[in-house]
């Protein structure tokens, strides 16, 4: 018998690999998967590694794409001014990241510099209750629920960003501290402003409302993060903690 022959007739056990699945986003719960969350609880709710998660749609055999992102925004000290500036080539230095995801990151990013870009002239200043209550106006109109937002500012009192703390039901929402102050601290905001809304119309605050305020009050200033209002939010006006002397 011609050994070589033997085992060349011989049917030999075949192996096939399969990427293991315990890293794809498939296999979270599905409220903690980047679209559907987007989906079931806003945009605002993304975290920026879940949102560039999307734009790559997918990561590699050991990383899901949440992960993949986690790792480009850390490169960057999590700085997405530093992101922007990186080219097609030296995104794809990144693990997971080929041609179309890096050519996908930055057009995403050229988007939101135009835009930027487009709006610069258009800076909302506060000074006063009433531009608050025209600024936060877009994010809790008609709402059916009651929502926990901050406004943060900086040294200006130009308008950072406007970022949602907590969704409640009808009757209420409950505000964490430490959120509020962590958003602040990450933006290097200069002052805070608080606002919720009364999806019932009622414009009066609650003896929850004054004692969160009080409280919020408090830690601001030991942080040096002054809170500068409390606007209580109606479709039909609202109730300043600073023009009533409740601040």
């Amino acid at each position: 018998m011609n050994p070589v022959n033997s085992l060349a007739d011989e049917q030999l056990p075949t192996h096939t690999y399969s990427a293991p699945t315990s890293f794809s986003i498939k296999s979270w719960a599905e409220e903690d998967r980047p679209r559907e969350k987007l989906l079931a609880k806003g945009r605002a709710t993304l975290s920026d590694a879940e949102l560039m998660a999307i734009l790559l749609g997918s990561g590699t055999a050991k990383l899901s794409a949440v992960d993949v992102a986690k790792l480009i925004l850390q490169a960057v000290e999590n700085d997405l001014n530093a992101l922007a500036k990186l080219s097609v080539k030296e995104l794809m230095r990144h693990k997971g990241i080929g041609e179309a995801k890096a050519i996908t990151i930055v057009a995403a990013l050229e988007l939101g510099r135009r835009r930027k870009e487009a709006t610069a002239s258009q800076r909302t200043v506060i000074t006063c209750s009433t531009d608050i209550y025209n600024t936060i106006r877009p994010n809790l109109q008609d709402l059916p629920h009651e929502e926990f937002w901050v406004v943060l500012l900086n040294r200006a009192n130009v308008v950072m960003r406007k970022q949602p703390v907590s969704t409640g039901g009808v009757a209420g929402t409950v505000a964490d501290p430490k959120l509020i102050f962590k958003h602040a601290l990450e933006q290097l905001a200069s002052s805070i402003i608080l606002v919720h809304n009364h999806p019932s119309g009622n414009r009066n605050p609650s003896a929850a409302d004054i004692a969160l305020t009080r409280k919020l009050k408090e830690a601001g200033q030991f942080l040096d993060l002054p809170i500068l209002d409390h606007l209580i939010y109606t479709d039909l006006g609202y109730y300043s903690f600073a023009d009533e002397g409740m601040l």
